[in-house]
């Protein structure tokens, strides 16, 4: 079973002591392939090494809104032109993680959507996917993506949305993000949603460090989880955790052009 973990961040310090070996295990368990994502300027350099160390990684940047009071003008101008250095790059796969969230009250929403929008243009203008993070802002997003629209789509981070407003991302060309919250109990409304999203919009993914699931409770997260989240995830949909694993490493593929 060959699974692709489209969301995580192995460049965090949680991973210094046992890098190597998380990704040796995870290769071990069928996690094939990884995307690392930038979250501010400080770290995409970080992320750009590991993933030149290896070609089963491949990096995303941007400008993430909960580090929105380190986050600089210029920083904008540098993701230009670290896009435009990469551009064609085989292991630049997405501009991300970028996005809204209002669920952090002492965010400047009117900054935040500037940002969002700024980077949402680089991704058109560069023809990569976006990798969205999304908080309590789902009506906004849409709005937005229905008015700067991406060629090729991208992946809504942890979706946790409704129906209707998986059925939107869809047709705005968007893959679904689904990964360790969506296991645990009480994630009822989430377990309900699942049943009926179709399998050609979703992809996995751990977030990890962060995001661990119900099988690994106060846990680092890990990208040697996903198959666990993967069997969890098709349970609860009516499936085969194997006929999961197929539909999102099938969509990450087609949405990366891997």
């Amino acid at each position: 079973m060959e699974l692709i973990d489209t969301h995580t961040h192995l460049d965090f310090a949680d991973f210094d002591t046992d890098r190597r070996e998380v990704l040796a295990h995870s290769r071990e368990v069928g996690v094939r392939r990884m995307v690392l994502l930038g979250v501010y300027q400080q770290n995409w350099q970080r992320v750009w090494d590991l993933v030149q160390a290896d070609e089963g990684l491949f990096a995303a940047f941007g400008l993430h809104p909960v580090y929105l009071d380190d986050h600089r003008a210029a920083d904008l101008t540098a993701l230009g032109d670290w896009l435009s250095r990469l551009r064609g790059h085989r292991q630049l796969c997405a501009v991300g993680e970028i996005g809204l969230d209002y669920f952090l009250e002492h965010l400047d929403r009117e900054r935040q959507q500037s940002l969002f929008e700024a980077q949402l243009q680089l991704a058109a203008d560069f023809q990569l996917p976006a990798l969205l993070h999304v908080r309590r802002s789902h009506a906004v997003v849409i709005a937005t993506l229905k008015r700067i629209r991406l060629a090729r789509g991208g992946i809504i981070h942890a979706f946790a949305g409704s129906r209707e407003e998986a059925r939107e991302y869809i047709k705005l060309g968007f893959k679904l993000g689904l990964g360790g919250a969506a296991t645990w109990p009480q994630a009822l409304r989430m377990h309900k949603v699942l049943a009926q999203l179709p399998l050609d919009a979703v992809v996995l993914e751990t977030d990890s460090p962060d995001m661990a699931p119900a099988m690994y409770p106060g846990q680092r997260n890990s990208p040697e989880h996903l198959p666990a989240i993967c069997a969890a995830l098709a349970d609860r949909m009516g499936i085969s955790p194997s006929l999961l694993a197929e539909a999102s490493t099938r969509n990450a593929c087609e949405l990366f052009n891997w």
